[in-house]
């Protein structure tokens, strides 16, 4: 299995472990740290990152060749905006929607969806392509899960401080492709300098480098 595969499933497993912290369940209907996100509606959010996999999956490719990882990005139209923005607004419905039933509900999902991708994903050719709707363009598989890991370990950290509990430690195969992610999406996002500079001299770093 790939190594981004194995990243993808250590972190998601990290994920079903924080859904389940008693805290998440307490504080399930207070805001969390994101802006017009409720705790369960981000829990939602980060649960979507497994168990919108299956469905991904099973999906026809459309004909063409995917697109590499930074396009993605770059075509997408959810990458900084607002709050309010169409998109932001469709992924927060969406978030809650997955948590309806409530937070033993949703770790029960999730888990078994888990259970199911450590069984399919190390089976998928190492070249699988597949089709993103909310493109909508094709990825590698590869690919996909990296988008996927980053927003498991982005958002288990959002959820984490949200509940007042330690953001998931990860391995540094799991976190690492994040790293480098994020690293060059800052890059594509304010330019080699000031990305430089934040990383290797205080004196002149900017005030943000934030990727997303």
């Amino acid at each position: 299995m790939s190594p981004i595969r194995t990243a993808y499933l250590t972190a998601a497993r990290s994920a079903v472990d924080l859904l389940a912290e008693p805290a998440v369940a307490t504080r399930w209907d207070e805001p969390s740290a994101l802006p017009a996100f409720g705790v369960g509606g981000l829990a939602g959010h980060l649960a979507s990152q497994v168990l919108g996999v299956p469905a991904v999956l099973a999906a026809p490719v459309s004909a063409g060749d995917p697109v590499g990882l930074l396009d993605h990005y770059a075509r997408g139209t959810w990458l900084g905006a607002p709050v309010d923005a169409t998109v932001n607004v469709a992924i927060r419905r969406a978030g809650d929607g997955l948590a309806a039933d409530g937070p033993a509900a949703l770790v029960d999902r999730c888990a078994a969806t888990l259970r199911e991708l450590v069984g399919v994903l190390p089976a998928e050719p190492p070249e699988r392509v597949v089709h993103v709707a909310r493109g909508p363009w094709s990825l590698t598989l590869d690919d996909y899960l990296a988008t996927r890991l980053m927003e498991l370990v982005v958002h288990a950290d959002d959820l984490a401080v949200s509940v007042g509990v330690p953001t998931p430690e990860l391995p540094d195969e799991a976190v690492g492709p994040v790293l480098t992610l994020l690293a060059r999406l800052a890059v594509r996002r304010h330019g080699q300098a000031p990305v430089l500079r934040a990383l290797s001299r205080a004196e002149r770093a900017p005030a943000s480098i934030a990727a997303l």
